[in-house]
């Protein structure tokens, strides 16, 4: 229950950063956005290290969450890349259950068993991703959208999933060093992106706050998923943590005043029981 908690407020936190993220990226550069705040994050995360006084890991610790880090940021080139060029209803709900369906996949064949219930409740909860992000929208793979871009959108999706199953494969005694690992590799990694296209580093004073904010928050989420995984089954937080687009929904609808359709109404309900059933079984 520990961990589905950890999981459940990790979806949370991630989707409220992904809507600070989506907000400023309506008008500055996307990428400088992402290097702009995973800094942020990384100041954060490097700022309470000397407090929580675990020692440094071994360098298989340091690998993982490097290797999480890179997987992560390609992700994100792969899924800003596919929202680019195709509708954001196929995009998103695709990127979202490729980067939950994976793990699950990686911890059924690594020995998780869970119970009847929850293995209900898992497939409800894929299929309650993709309503929530907005599946069934008006376009789709008969609108004229291009092959690369579903593979884009897959791409990022196992970017997504790579990051989630490697930070679960981080020993407990590491603590939170994975996590500056994998930024330090995401930040140079991103950066380099921005230097060889010759974009701008640049976020504009109004909206540095959104992006920090963002930044911080992403790294809040980082952190508890990285304990709710060492705690719980890999293909029960993975799903959990892949309802983060419920908070950015809800955040759309309190704040931008954004309509929620009847099927991510919907979806959310089927999140609701697929919780339920996962917390049950």
């Amino acid at each position: 229950m520990v961990a589905i908690l950890l999981a459940l407020a990790s979806a949370a936190v991630y989707g409220v950063a992904d809507y600070c993220g989506g907000r400023a990226t309506r008008t500055e550069q996307a990428f400088a956005v992402v290097v702009v705040g995973q800094t942020c994050g990384a100041l954060v995360v490097l700022a309470v290290l000397p407090f929580l006084g675990d020692p440094a890991p071994g360098f298989r610790d340091w690998l993982l969450g490097g290797v999480g880090g890179l997987t992560g940021v390609l992700g994100l080139v792969a899924f800003y890349t596919a929202m680019s060029r195709g509708p954001m209803t196929l995009v998103a709900p695709l990127t979202a259950v490729v980067s939950a369906g994976a793990p699950v996949g990686w911890g059924l064949l690594n020995g998780d068993r869970p119970g009847a219930l929850a293995f209900i409740g898992l497939a409800l909860a894929l299929c309650s991703i993709g309503l929530i992000s907005g599946f069934g929208g008006s376009s789709g793979f008969g609108q004229g959208v291009e092959i690369s871009t579903v593979v884009l959108a897959v791409l990022g999706g196992f970017g997504f999933a790579g990051t989630f199953i490697l930070f679960s494969e981080t020993s407990d005694d590491a603590g939170l060093w994975p996590l500056a690992a994998a930024r330090l590799v995401s930040i140079t990694v991103g950066a380099a992106i921005i230097l060889a296209t010759r974009k701008s580093f640049a976020v504009a004073r109004p909206k540095l706050g959104l992006v920090a904010g963002g930044g911080a928050l992403d790294m809040a989420a980082n952190v508890f998923y990285l304990l709710a995984s060492r705690r719980g089954l890999l293909s029960i937080v993975a799903v959990i943590t892949s309802l983060y687009p419920a908070s950015t929904v809800a955040f759309a609808f309190c704040i931008d005043k954004e309509r929620i359709t009847r099927l991510q109404a919907l979806g959310m309900a089927i999140a609701l029981a697929a919780l339920v059933l996962v917390s049950i079984g």
